[in-house]
This record gives C-alpha cells, structure tokens and sequence, in this order.
C-alpha cells in the first residue's frame, strides 16, 4: 500500500481557505442597529400605557394575530402593524423575559429571544415592537424616537421551542464533511 503524504503548504493553504469560508458564513460576524420602521419592525402600539409585564405581553401578542400593514383598536391603545413579513410568528411568553434600559442589548448566541418591546417617553410617544428572532450578539436600539427619550425595553420569548440555530450546524456540518473529503483525496491520491 502506498502512502502519500501531503505538503505542509498545501496543507496549510486548504485549512486557511476552510477557515476563511466558515467564518464567512457566520451570523455573529455583523452588528444590528435596529431603527423605528426598519426591516426588523413588527409594529407600533400608541401609546403603550399602561406598560406592566402583563400590559406588554398583550401589547406583542395583539400586534402577531394583526394582518401587514393593518391598524386596530383595542385595550384603549392604537396598534399598527408594519407591512413585514417573519413567515408564522409564535405568541410571546412572560416566562424568561429580560428587561433594560440601555441601547445596546445582548441577544446572545441567537434563538433565545422573538421579541423586542422598546418603550419611549411614557405616554408621550408610544411602544415600538421589533423582531429579533433570527439575530444574535450585541444589538442597539435607537436611544430616541421622535423627540422622546427611551424609557426601558423587554425581551420575550417565543411559546413554541423552535430550531435555535435556523439550520447553521447542519451547514456547518456539510462544510466540514465536504473539507474532509477533500482532504482524503489528497492524503490518498
């Protein structure tokens, strides 16, 4: 049987590549400044008030049954729903929930959080309410809107368990499997 063995440079050449790729491919590699209105929007209740956990929980599970681009009333507040679309949205929890008053969040490694309420002025402005489900790492929210300083924000979870990682492992794998292939050409050719 004969042995080949592979060059250190090529070698080293194929796992710089290999590494290059999975970091390409990785979702904590980029920073999320959400802002009122953006793509991540879920929709705006005016004004919010009141604002405890329960008050909150309805104020995101209202604007998740609301039709894109609807507006309603109901509970004495106003809801606006934005025009989009995050597929099938699970109801929010109180269970877990973490609160703030910074404008950098941690969402940590993703999956963990749905929801984002973030609260402005009191009853100056309103309640703007985001989807952060498919984010992860440190994220920022707008510290005003309008004129109205934030007040606090929420963060919720979703009822239903979901895939945590949106199919990142299974890429992963196939990328490593496709490299070991590759390898094994080489060490047996």
């Amino acid at each position: 049987m004969k042995i080949n063995i592979v060059p250190t440079s090529k070698f080293a050449v194929l796992c710089t590549v290999l590494a290059g790729a999975l970091l390409t491919f990785s979702p904590s590699a980029r920073a999320v400044s959400l802002q009122i209105g953006d793509s991540h929007e879920l929709g705006f209740v005016n004004y919010g008030i009141p604002a405890g956990d329960q008050d909150r929980l309805n104020y995101v599970n209202h604007l998740i049954g609301m039709g894109l681009g609807k507006s309603d009333k109901a509970d004495g507040q106003s809801y606006f729903r934005s025009n989009n679309a995050f597929g099938q949205l699970p109801q929010a929890v109180l269970a877990g929930n973490v609160q703030g008053k910074t404008t950098s969040i941690n969402l940590g490694a993703g999956g963990l959080y749905t929801y984002l309420l973030a609260k402005y002025a009191g009853p100056n402005y309103g309640t703007e309410v985001w989807y952060v489900g498919d984010l992860s790492g440190v994220i920022t929210i707008p510290p005003t809107a309008g004129r109205y300083d934030l007040s606090g924000w929420v963060l919720f979870r979703a009822g239903v368990p979901g895939v945590p990682d949106g199919g990142t492992t299974a890429m992963l794998l196939g990328t490593a499997l496709g490299a070991l292939g590759i390898v094994r050409r080489y060490i047996m050719s």
